[in-house]
């Protein structure tokens, strides 16, 4: 599945995922790590759910942890790769 590619699309369909997969609210600005509900496991589900939804690939230096810390830096990610 894709979807159109606004900063606000973006944000809001992983803020859905996110919401749907830990039953909790999150703010796009969140650190997702620190709250302590996102493992490691998690973070690779994360990745998969990236990459489809939105049709990127994400490897070598994009794939890290830092990318995926907050809604909004995997927001900036994914309209980053889009558009290369």
């Amino acid at each position: 599945m894709t979807i159109s590619l606004t900063g606000e699309s973006v944000r809001e369909n992983l803020l859905g995922f996110l919401e749907r997969r830990t039953k909790r609210s999150w703010t796009p600005e969140e650190d997702l790590f620190a709250s302590g509900l996102v493992s490691s496991m998690f973070a690779m589900e994360l990745v998969v759910y990236v990459e489809s939804t939105f049709a990127i690939s994400i490897g070598g230096e994009d794939l890290k942890l830092a990318n995926f810390r907050t809604v909004d830096v995997m927001t900036d990610l994914v309209l980053r790769l889009r558009d290369e």
